[in-house]
């Protein structure tokens, strides 16, 4: 957070004056809301809590400032949403469908690291987070997560390839562009190739599904992703399924924070994902 007397300067009253200030917050409210972390204050998880619904709150004075400076008016309703800048295009386009031509409602999508998430979740810069990495932590953390959907790892390719129905060691004579070592997806892969212990011939690699995508199209390549991602080639047939990669599945998660306000239409989002979701399997 910072020094108690840096805080007092921009605030214009004195180091004492704030002291006390701060104390009779905590009495009144009966919470620690800082701890000392060497010279500077911290924000204790409580404090955080309090600290996000004072956010809301001055948002909302802020909002109701200019609405009465400017007259009232119908505003749309503004979704701010992250995604990891890693993830299917397709899956996000997915999620965001319902809100297309939905009156009094405007969204905004911001590409970012599960880091920068899960920042900006925090301190009410985003309303929900789309990410395919598990979110760990603990109970004390100000996130929740929702998993969305489960899909399968499938092996695709160009069409006409001599393979057989289920991986084998003659798939791995083949060009490859993979994700990077460390993905869940790469990790699947490799316990499958380690099986025949033959290192495959890996022409690319990247962490970006749509870079992926791109790069089994242009390579003539194989490669491993699901099928969401390739959702357009696979119809087209520029791009087709040789097989399941067994037991391999990729997870696609909802976060958002405890203590924020969600707004009604991120909930309803979630709800039209998981009840497609629930239509989809037989």
């Amino acid at each position: 957070m910072g020094k108690l007397n840096q805080a007092a300067e921009s605030l214009f009253i004195s180091q004492s004056a704030l002291s006390m200030q701060i104390k009779q917050l905590e009495e009144r409210l009966q919470l620690k809301l800082f701890e000392k972390k060497g010279r500077a204050l911290q924000l204790t998880d409580s404090g955080q809590r309090v600290f996000g619904y004072a956010q809301d709150i001055f948002q909302k004075g802020e909002e109701l400032e200019f609405q009465i400076e400017n007259g009232f008016s119908d505003q749309p309703q503004i979704i701010r949403i992250g995604m990891l800048s890693t993830m299917s295009r397709n899956f996000v386009e997915q999620f965001v469908a319902p809100l297309r031509n939905r009156e009094g409602v405007k969204y905004m999508i911001h590409a970012v690291s599960q880091t920068q998430m899960l920042t900006a979740l925090n301190e009410r810069q985003l309303d929900v987070g789309l990410t395919n990495l598990d979110v760990k932590g603990t109970d004390k953390q100000l996130w929740q997560t929702q998993l969305l959907d489960r899909q399968p790892i499938s092996v695709v390719g160009p069409k006409g390839l001599d393979v057989a129905d289920e991986f084998d060691a003659s798939y791995l004579d083949l060009p490859w562009v993979l994700p990077l070592e460390g993905n869940p997806i790469r990790a699947s892969f490799d316990h499958y190739s380690a099986m025949y212990q033959k290192a495959p011939s890996v022409v690319a690699q990247t962490d970006d599904m749509a870079m992926l995508r791109l790069l089994a199209r242009d390579n003539n390549a194989l490669t491993v992703l699901p099928e969401v991602v390739v959702k357009d080639e696979l119809a087209s047939g520029s791009l087709v399924r040789y097989m399941l990669l067994p037991q391999s599945f990729e997870n696609f998660f909802a976060v958002t924070t405890k203590t924020s306000t969600t707004h009604q239409a991120i909930y309803q989002l979630i709800e039209a994902l998981l009840t497609q979701g629930k239509s989809d399997k037989p």
